[in-house]
């Protein structure tokens, strides 16, 4: 068995003669999240949720710690690849930084992120762990490096793939180790499929693929292949004879090494210079006969695939709303402990109004990730209304949670100013990784029209949202009726809007702010029913004033020349970035005061 990471002491992160703001070195990312455990309370069986807690809690101090130093080395000492050993035999490595190492064994063997969903028995429980759970993990870890988040998606993905669909002999040689968390039998998984002449308009690949007996041979280009170097990747190649289109595309599953121990019949060109997730080595591929095997129905390939799409694209959403966390947390940290003219940032008007912006893209995210969670777990159980309402979740979640995550992290980094744009502090890495959530898994074009023409226009998932919100307005007692008819009015509203844009090619321009206001609508609904439910567990409604500042500054037309600060907005600030408790009686007033 691997050796469990063991967690350093902490760091003195402030300069030892105060001037500079300390940042997050420390940090238990798990215990500073209330709002994290109140969703997984939520979300979650009891029995459940105090089985990972403790978990939860040490890969939270982690997180802040020990892990946090191995990815800032990771980032800084980048893979490098070889193309010989040093007996000079053409045989290809990739070299990593031993703190990429120490991340592997975190994520892979001691929390086995990778296979929380298809092994069980996993750190002592004897079942699967459903999706949110999962994603708690996930949510964690991507705090402190989210280029390890794409091997651990991959890898994962690779395993449902085989599962879902691959043969007894294909499962029975690879499915264990895809999801083995000993890390001397592990095998990660890799996604092959962008090219050149297609990129997201998958139907026009050129990679062929030739029958040889029990076998295939795989003959083209991949364009962007991250985890360069897994040792099983599953791809998409059109067959000979096949006819053109997505439809004309099969799917299959092409081995690092072969039986003998050789290297299969593919090369690594060159590894990808990225903007971000520079731990984690993507390169370009060129198929040379590579020998590959058939997973499911050769004429299915592409719609085996793009079932994957709604666990990627959570897993995306997810990993987004992980980054803005720990930019929230570094932001929190400086505001709250840097004093300029006399007082804390936090206590100056701009710096809370900053503050309460962040939060409020933050909280969004966090909801709407674990809404789309929720969704899949039910999904997955057999539930077509929480499939239909899955199809429009998760495009609409990864469209605008990868889009505020960029502007979050810049935030961040003004925040702690010109220090937060030099490299030894978190917050470059964090702005640069999050740009890509924004072009994974669909460009924000791709993803909005994905939502709209398909999700609405020719699946009516939107109907599923519908009456997945008006429920949880229905279970919301406690919250006030009246911003519960608001909002009901707003839910109906968004629809129309999505049916009106889905209706007709020429409304296409639309197709972004129409998804964008099914996610804020849909996102001020869920954080009303969270308010009640945790007003109902602990007391504290405080989640419903995040429901009206996403009404306030991101649905409701503004007027520029109106001030907005007046002594209901800056109670509502003191109460969201304040630590005590409010009452669903006072919160409900200031919702619906002037």
């Amino acid at each position: 068995m691997h050796k469990p990471v063991t967690a350093q002491p902490k760091n003195v992160a402030a300069a030892p003669s105060g001037l500079l703001a300390p940042d997050t070195t420390g940090m238990n990312f798990y215990r500073a999240d209330q709002a994290l455990t109140d969703l997984l309370r939520i979300h979650l069986p009891e029995t459940l949720f105090r089985h990972i807690e403790p978990h939860l809690d040490r890969l939270g101090e982690l997180a802040g710690g020990h892990l946090d130093d191995c990815a800032r080395l990771a980032d800084r000492h980048t893979p490098v690849l070889h193309q010989r050993d040093k007996f000079g035999c053409d045989v290809q490595w990739i070299e990593y930084h031993p703190a990429y190492r120490e991340l592997e064994n975190a994520a892979f063997g001691e929390f086995g992120i990778h296979a929380l969903s298809i092994r069980k028995g996993i750190m002592g429980w004897p079942d699967k762990y459903p999706v949110v759970a999962k994603h708690a993990f996930t949510f964690l870890f991507n705090q402190t490096e989210f280029g390890m988040g794409c091997p651990i998606n991959v890898t994962d993905g690779c395993a449902k793939l085989l599962a879902n669909f691959g043969s007894e002999a294909l499962k029975a040689k690879y499915l264990d180790g895809l999801t083995s968390t000993d890390m001397s039998k592990l095998t990660q998984g890799g996604q092959f499929m962008t090219e050149k002449e297609g990129g997201s308009d998958v139907g026009t690949l050129t990679t062929t693929a030739v029958q040889e007996g029990d076998h295939w041979r795989l003959t083209g280009e991949k364009w962007f292949c991250s985890n360069a170097d897994a040792k099983v990747v599953m791809l998409l190649a059109r067959p000979e004879g096949a006819g053109p289109g997505t439809r004309g595309v099969g799917l299959f599953l092409m081995p690092r090494f072969l039986d003998d121990g050789s290297q299969n019949h593919y090369r690594i060109v060159r590894l990808k210079d990225k903007l971000g997730t520079r731990s984690m080595a993507s390169g370009e591929i060129k198929l040379e006969g590579a020998i590959a095997y058939a997973v499911g129905r050769l004429d299915r390939g592409f719609v085996q695939m793009a079932e994957m799409v709604n666990s990627s694209r959570l897993s995306n959403g997810v990993k987004s709303t992980a980054l803005m966390r720990r930019a929230y947390h570094d932001a929190m940290t400086v505001a709250k402990n840097r004093v300029v003219f006399g007082n804390r940032i936090i206590d100056l008007p701009l710096g809370r109004r900053q503050m309460l912006k962040i939060m409020l893209l933050v909280e969004q995210a966090l909801s709407m990730s674990f809404l789309t969670a929720d969704a899949l777990d039910r999904a997955e159980s057999g539930s077509q209304d929480a499939a239909a309402l899955l199809r429009i979740l998760t495009p609409t979640l990864k469209f605008r949670a990868t889009r505020d995550a960029r502007k979050v992290c810049g935030d961040a980094l003004e925040m702690r100013g010109g220090i937060g744009y030099i490299e030894e502090f978190a917050t470059p890495r964090l702005l640069r990784d999050a740009h890509l959530g924004s072009v994974w898994e669909g460009t924000g074009n791709i993803v909005a029209i994905d939502a709209l023409r398909r999700a609405v226009g020719r699946h009516g998932a939107e109907s599923a949202l519908s009456a997945d919100l008006h429920a949880r307005l229905d279970d919301s007692a406690s919250v006030p009726q009246a911003w519960r008819d608001h909002l009901r009015g707003l839910v109906d509203r968004a629809v129309g809007f999505a049916r009106e844009v889905a209706g007709k090619s020429e409304n296409e321009a639309d197709a972004r702010r129409a998804t964008s206001l099914l996610y804020h609508v849909a996102s001020a609904v869920a954080l009303a029913w969270e308010a009640h439910r945790i007003h109902d567990m602990r007391g504290d409604a405080r989640r419903l004033l995040l429901s009206r500042l996403v009404i306030d500054h991101r649905v409701a037309p503004s007027d520029p020349f109106r001030l907005t600060e007046n002594a209901t907005q800056a109670r509502i600030a003191a109460l969201l970035l304040g630590d005590s408790s409010a009452g669903m009686s006072e919160v409900g007033e200031l919702v619906l005061a002037a």
